[in-house]
């Protein structure tokens, strides 16, 4: 598969989707760190793919993307955004939003 169509897919596949350097748990840079600790605190599950473990995808994204730096916010098929729009939608109460009407369009398994 080309790094464009997995990149294409995995927005498709997940509603929420944060592209970063580590992982939420454990962020391998500050942004990213600040990135997912917005997302966590909205209280939806959300997808991330670790670029650092992904080369291919670290190189392809920002052309894809046309949005240079990562972390990347994906919703629902758009990107939102890095680190700076994130914290700058957390503090306006609009990122919740977002997130809390995105993660309702689309049930986990679980709840099905």
């Amino acid at each position: 598969m080309e790094t464009v169509e997995k990149i294409q897919q995995q927005i498709k596949e997940n509603p929420i989707l944060l592209y970063m350097k580590g992982s939420p748990k454990f962020p391998s840079c500050g942004f990213s760190a600040q990135a997912s600790q917005a997302l966590m605190t909205c209280g939806e599950q959300f997808a991330y793919v670790d670029i650092l473990q992904n080369p291919d995808i670290r190189a392809e994204l920002p052309k894809y993307a046309n949005w240079p730096t990562f972390p990347q916010l994906w919703v629902d098929g758009e990107l939102i955004g890095g680190c700076d729009i994130i914290l700058e939608m957390i503090q306006q109460g609009e990122l919740q939003s977002i997130i809390k009407e995105t993660a309702a369009k689309y049930p986990s398994q679980e709840e099905k």
